[in-house]
Parts: C-alpha cells; sequence; structure tokens
C-alpha cells in the first residue's frame, strides 16, 4: 500500500510530521510537499519558472513549488506507480465551507482526485498549540476506510478536527460546507512613510447554512467530514437557464439578413 502525504504548510510543519509517522502504520508514505509555507495558494501552478526538488530523506521531498505542483511531480514523476492514496495535511488551522476554494492543502487533495487517486484533506483547528497526536489519529481511520471502500466518482473527503485530545473528540459527523461572514475583511494601515497599505484579513463572526455544516460539528467537539465534488455546475437549474440559448438567434438572424442586403447592393 502507497501513500502520499503533502501539505500547504511546508515540508518542516509537525502537522505533516505527525501525519506521515501516523499513516506510516498502514502503508508505506511517500512525503512531496512545499519547501516554505504555500498556505491560501488554491489551486495555482507554477508555470513561469522551473521546478525544483530536493531529497531531505527516504521518500521525503521538498519542492520549490505550489501543493498542486507537488502532487503533480509525486504522481507523474517521482513515484513509479500512482499512490493508493493520497492525504493532505495535517493543516494548521480549518478549512470549512468557503476556505476550501483559496485553500492549498484542499487543492492538493483536489488535484489528486483529478489525476484519479482517492484522496483526502486534513486540517485542524487551532492557533498556537495543536493536538496534531488527535488530528494523525482521526486522519488515519478515515484512511483506512477510504483504502477499504474507495471514494465515489470526482470525490475527496474534506476532514476537519476540533484541536482537543483524542479522547474529548465527541466522533466523526458527515456535514455539508458552509458559508463564513468576515468582520472587517480589509485592514487599512498607513507605514511609517505615510503610505497607505491593505491586509487582507479580518475576524470571522458568523456563519450560515447551520443545518449538517461542518462548522456547527467542529462546535460540538465532533470531527467534520464533508464529501466534495469536483463538478461545481448548479444541476438543478440547468433547465431554468436552456431559454437563454435562444438569445443569439435574434443576433443570427440580422447578420443574414444584413449579409443579404449587401449582397443585393453589388448586384
Amino acid at each position: 500500500m502507497r501513500i502520499l502525504v503533502t501539505n500547504d504548510d511546508g515540508i518542516h510543519s509537525p502537522g505533516l510530521t505527525a501525519l506521515a509517522k501516523a499513516l506510516s502504520r498502514v502503508g508505506e508514505v511517500w512525503v512531496v510537499a512545499p519547501d516554505r509555507e504555500r498556505t491560501a495558494v488554491a489551486h495555482a501552478v507554477t508555470l513561469h519558472k522551473p521546478l525544483r526538488v530536493q531529497q531531505l530523506g527516504t521518500r521525503i521531498y521538498a519542492v520549490n513549488g505550489t501543493p498542486v505542483d507537488c502532487v503533480n511531480l509525486a504522481i507523474l514523476k517521482l513515484l513509479s506507480a500512482p499512490p493508493d492514496l493520497l492525504v493532505s495535511g495535517i493543516n494548521k488551522g480549518v478549512n470549512l465551507g468557503d476556505d476550501v476554494l483559496y485553500s492549498g492543502t484542499v487543492s492538493a487533495a483536489m488535484e489528486g482526485t483529478i489525476l484519479g487517486v482517492p484522496s483526502m484533506a486534513v486540517s485542524q483547528e487551532g492557533q498556537e498549540h495543536f493536538y496534531f497526536d488527535a488530528g494523525a489519529r482521526y486522519a488515519v481511520r478515515i484512511a483506512r476506510l477510504i483504502l477499504k471502500e474507495g471514494l465515489p466518482d470526482e470525490t475527496l473527503v474534506n476532514l476537519n478536527i476540533p484541536n482537543r485530545p483524542f479522547g474529548s473528540i465527541t466522533g466523526v459527523r458527515v456535514t455539508c460546507l458552509s458559508r463564513r461572514r468576515f468582520d472587517n475583511p480589509i485592514i487599512e494601515k498607513v507605514d511609517p512613510h505615510g503610505r497607505t497599505y491593505y491586509w487582507i484579513a479580518g475576524t470571522r463572526v458568523s456563519w450560515s447554512r447551520s443545518k449538517d455544516a461542518d462548522h456547527e460539528a467542529l462546535e460540538q467537539g465532533a470531527v467534520s467530514l464533508t464529501p466534495i465534488h469536483l463538478d461545481t455546475t448548479n444541476h438543478g437549474v440547468l433547465d431554468r437557464f436552456r431559454k437563454w440559448e435562444t438569445v443569439r438567434r435574434p443576433h443570427a438572424r440580422r447578420v443574414a439578413v444584413s449579409s443579404n442586403l449587401k449582397g443585393k447592393q453589388r448586384s
């Protein structure tokens, strides 16, 4: 059994170390991760500079690129055969709701899914001290289930773990993505030279979509497990928008009439 581990916090992150160590009890672990922190780079791919790979140990590699770069290099170049599972994390801080659109942790799992590898993103609540041992134990539990039962097509698992000792976590809940609201998302300041600058930051103050939402599970001390599908099409409204397909037809008729008139003028 071969398991690929990556992250967006960088090759030296303690969350990555804890995850790789725990998963080594499940199979042969390969670590391919960014050489530095790449938080919130989303699904970025490096196209305008060369990528360099440094081997730091047995089956441990650092890449001067994004999490998605790491996944591509690992699966398509470094490993002799595709892994049986990809696990991205453990991220320092949650990836709930809209966060999945910005998260390098989740994007690495998405890329693995695109390449046909069963994939999971693992994130842990917290800011300074993290119970990564508890997070890694839950990651192993879900990893074993994925390896045993598989995942639906084009589906990855987004796992978020409360930051508390293993024994005080209340279990696993299957959830949906929530929506989050920020207070003062743009912070404006002035530097010592009198020039204005901005931080994209803010404080999370509220959530919506409370029914079976991921944030709700963590608030109740449970692990949140959200299945994410690659196809983001809103299939429920396709028929509503099909009538918009007629918008082009009047324009097409005008072009045809105009062409006929020009032909008559020449004759």
